[in-house]
């Protein structure tokens, strides 16, 4: 048995991308049953799993971005996220920023065309 795979440094969870807009709640992944999860779910999981928000709200605006650029049947495109977390106190906008593109890095090189982020430290307002 070959386990090379345990030494990536990606999330578990990047196994959860689909590969078409209609996916199956399963797919085959190096010989291994996999469960599927919408990217939605996947980047939710990954922002849990990298900074233990206290709030976290991930919609998907798909649907407002028919007929753009990046657009593809079936959505999942097109992403707002709303977090909240210790993990960006005393960090900029562009620090907070770079901390979600690096944790989504898979999903933001494979199908999210686009990712709208509204982060924060608690207690913050705006």
């Amino acid at each position: 048995m070959n386990f090379d795979y345990a030494m990536r440094k990606a999330s578990s969870l990047d196994i959860a991308n689909t590969l078409s807009p209609i996916a199956p709640l399963t797919k085959q992944v190096g010989g291994f049953i996999a469960a599927t999860m919408s990217t939605k779910d996947t980047i939710t999981n990954k922002l849990r799993e990298a900074f233990f928000p206290e709030s976290l709200e991930v919609q998907d605006e798909s649907h407002l971005h028919e007929g753009h650029a990046g657009h593809k049947a079936g959505g999942e495109t097109h992403f707002r996220v709303y977090i909240v977390s210790t993990a960006f106190k005393g960090k900029g906008r562009v620090e907070r920023h770079r901390m979600i593109n690096a944790a989504l890095a898979a999903e933001l090189e494979g199908s999210v065309h686009a990712l709208a982020i509204h982060a924060r430290a608690p207690g913050e307002t705006g």
